[in-house]
């Protein structure tokens, strides 16, 4: 009499056991070593508070030579990766990767007097990572709600930031974050969020921009505005603001 159940069933599932094991020992490795890449930028970009923009261009080189450990380590994961199904495992690597694309978001904006904000496309070519791929492609790519959870890491930065700069004397920096914020909230006010972390994520917003608004206020209350940032109307702005509180 042949056997109820075919012997090699098992022997078939475990080697599906075995394969998912080491899939994720790799995924955990890779993404490790990102971590500490991450952390490190991070660690590097936590000076900006105790630094003076004069001292940026000696700080930012820094910035930009870990950042690049961080894309090498993104394309080996990329790589590896999409050899296996992406919601399997994309939870593995969805936090860390935030976390870089913030750290390139904030060296970006801090780069430049003109404090630029990549777009989603923009970091996908900085990457060399797709974007926003189709449930039935089983890829690596970034997200628009990794891109989003980037943007509100960036805003807690940049309002501890705001403060710190006015410590350090620079005033219109200060000017300059209470702006770039305000457009980012305003911005994110038109978003019809499903995620649900997302969305308690963005609405931890209003928070920082009500702190840094605080800043210019005393500022402009002080008359510590620089002229050329109270040419911008923020400082009124904000005055107008508290009176109607």
């Amino acid at each position: 009499m042949p056997p109820m159940i075919d012997p090699s069933l098992f022997d078939q599932i475990k080697s599906k056991i075995e394969e998912d094991t080491t899939v994720r020992k790799e995924l955990e490795q890779i993404v490790d070593e990102l971590h500490q890449h991450v952390s490190f930028t991070q660690g590097l970009l936590s000076r900006i508070h105790s630094t003076p923009r004069s001292k940026y261009p000696t700080l930012l080189p820094q910035v930009e030579s870990s950042i690049k450990s961080q894309v090498a380590t993104v394309s080996k994961l990329s790589a590896f990766a999409s050899q296996y199904p992406y919601y399997k495992y994309n939870q593995k690597w969805t936090r860390p990767l935030q976390d870089s694309l913030s750290t390139v978001l904030l060296y970006t904006w801090l780069s430049s007097p003109t404090h630029p904000l990549l777009t989603p496309s923009s970091l996908s070519t900085f990457y060399s990572v797709p974007l926003n791929l189709p449930p039935n492609h089983d890829a690596f790519h970034i997200t628009t709600e990794e891109y989003l959870l980037a943007l509100v890491s960036i805003i807690d930065d940049l309002s501890r930031l705001a403060m710190n700069s006015v410590t350090l004397g620079d005033t219109s920096l200060a000017v300059e974050i209470s702006t770039f914020i305000k457009d980012l909230h305003a911005g994110f006010q038109v978003l019809n969020l499903k995620n649900d972390i997302l969305r308690k994520r963005v609405d931890s917003i209003k928070y920082a921009v009500k702190k840094v608004e605080d800043v210019v206020y005393d500022l402009s209350l002080r008359g510590l505005i620089p002229p050329a940032a109270a040419g911008t109307g923020e400082a009124g702005e904000a005055a107008g603001e508290k009176k109607e509180e």
